[in-house]
């Protein structure tokens, strides 16, 4: 009885196609493998400074600076270019972040660490995965006014608020 189903609809112009459960429907993949340039001059930029002051110290010094030296636009203020969403779009290692109010609480080893970032400016230094990422900034706990490194991951975040901006020229 199908086959003759099939055949008759074949006949009257109809495509049949079983349904196979191992199809899948594909989606669209975001490539984040290629860093824009403009980003890739910032990284430059920072891997000079790791370990020394950028102008007063201050967190967003080392992101005006990067930025002011490879020529890109930005407000002079908090908007360090285009807003990404991060949810959506790819984060790569040259973006830069503004945080408000953000509580991370982790842990090493045995003991438990709790960092705030009330207001805190830091550069994306490598992306390690989607929520994943290690920083570049200074005026912390860990590095002082000296440009250091430091582990950010979503999961640790307990409390607060960042955007993402995308360097532009």
């Amino acid at each position: 009885m199908r086959t003759t189903i099939i055949i008759a609809l074949a006949m009257f112009g109809f495509i049949f196609k079983p349904f196979n459960n191992t199809e899948s429907i594909s989606k669209k993949v975001i490539s984040c493998d290629s860093t824009p340039v403009l980003n890739k001059k910032i990284i430059e930029f920072v891997k000079t400074k790791i370990g020394k002051k950028v102008g007063k110290g201050e967190c967003w010094d080392l992101a005006a600076e990067a930025l002011n030296s490879v020529g890109a636009k930005w407000d002079g203020n908090y908007k360090f270019g285009t807003e990404v969403n991060y949810k959506k779009d790819c984060v790569h290692p040259g973006d830069i972040m503004q945080f408000e109010g953000v509580t991370l609480q982790y842990q090493i080893g045995t003991k438990m660490y709790m960092e705030k970032m009330q207001h805190h400016t830091a550069i994306v230094y490598e992306v390690n995965g989607k929520e994943d990422f290690v920083l570049a900034d200074q005026n912390t706990g860990r590095s002082g006014k000296k440009v250091g490194l430091s582990p950010f991951k979503f999961a640790d975040m307990t409390k607060g608020k960042f955007k993402v901006f995308r360097p532009t020229l």
